[in-house]
C-alpha cells in the first residue's frame, strides 16, 4: 500500500474502533481455537505497525513479516531483532512446520497469487497449527479505500473458502464480520462512487466520539464472535482453520 499508509495507520489504530475491534475479535478466536502457550509460536504475515502481535508476547512467542520499508523502520522500534522476517507470505523464510498459529489480517487482499500465499501459510504450520485470516468482503463494497490501499479483490464467503482446500484445511469458523455498520458502509461508498474526484476523507482516518467508538468496537467485537449463526454479508470476513494431520 501507498507508504503515507503506515504512517497513517501508525496514528489511529491504538484506539480507532475498527482496528482495536479487530486485535480483540482476532485475539478471542486465537483463545477459543489455537490453545497457544508461551512455548507455542505465532506468525503475523504482513504485521504492518505490529500492534497486533505485540499484544500477544505475553500468551506466546511471536515473530513478525513483512516486506515494507516502511512497515520494517516500525517493527523495529517494537520487536527484537531475531523477532522480524524480512520476507513476504509468499516466501517465508521459515522451515516447515516451524509455527503454531499464523495471523494474515487484511493481508491476502493485496497478494495477486493468494493461492500461493494459502500454501505457504500451510508449509510453515505444524500439523493442527491453526490459521486465522481477515479479509474485506464484498465487491459491491468496494471503494477509494481499496484503492488507495492498492487491494487486488474483495471477497465472498464461498471465495475465500475456497483458498482453504478441504485436503489441506479443517474449517473451524467462517462468517461475515463487521454486520451492524454494513448499511452505512454500503451508502457512503456508493456516495463515494458519485463524486467525480473520489472522496479523500474515510472514516477509517479518524477516531468517533469516545461514546461511539466504544460502541462500534464492543457491537464489532460481540457479532464476530458468535457461533452457529451464519450472517449473510458484512464489511469483512473472518475465517479460523487448522492444517489437518496427515494420517
Amino acid at each position: 500500500m501507498n507508504a503515507s499508509e503506515y504512517a497513517n495507520l501508525d496514528r489511529v489504530e491504538r484506539e480507532h474502533w475498527y482496528y482495536a475491534g479487530k486485535r480483540e475479535l482476532v485475539r478471542g478466536w486465537i483463545r477459543r481455537a489455537a490453545g497457544l502457550t508461551r512455548s507455542s509460536l505465532l506468525l503475523d504475515c504482513g504485521a504492518g505497525t505490529g500492534l497486533f502481535a505485540a499484544g500477544l508476547r505475553g500468551v506466546c512467542g511471536v515473530r513478525v513479516l513483512d516486506d515494507h520499508a516502511e512497515s520494517l523502520a516500525i517493527l523495529r522500534t517494537r520487536f527484537a531483532p531475531d523477532e522480524i522476517i524480512e520476507g513476504t507470505a509468499t516466501r517465508i523464510p521459515l522451515p516447515a512446520g516451524a509455527v503454531d498459529c499464523v495471523t494474515v489480517l487484511d493481508v491476502l487482499e493485496h497478494i495477486p497469487d493468494h493461492q500461493a500465499a494459502v500454501r505457504e501459510i500451510h508449509r510453515v504450520l505444524r500439523p493442527g497449527g491453526c490459521v486465522v485470516a481477515t479479509v474485506p468482503a464484498l465487491m459491491t463494497l468496494w471503494g477509494y479505500w481499496d484503492t488507495a490501499l492498492h487491494h487486488q479483490r474483495r471477497y465472498t464467503a464461498a471465495e475465500l473458502r475456497a483458498l482453504f482446500a478441504d485436503a489441506d484445511w479443517e474449517l473451524v469458523h467462517l462468517n461475515y464480520t463487521n454486520v451492524a455498520v454494513f448499511p452505512a458502509v454500503w451508502l457512503v461508498r456508493r456516495w463515494q462512487r458519485g463524486r467525480a474526484s473520489g472522496a479523500q476523507s474515510r472514516m477509517e482516518d479518524r477516531v468517533p466520539p469516545r461514546w461511539l467508538n466504544g460502541f462500534l468496537q464492543w457491537l464489532f467485537v460481540r457479532l464476530g464472535l458468535v457461533r452457529g449463526l451464519r450472517f449473510p454479508f458484512g464489511v469483512s470476513l473472518l475465517l479460523v482453520a487448522r492444517k489437518r494431520v496427515s494420517p
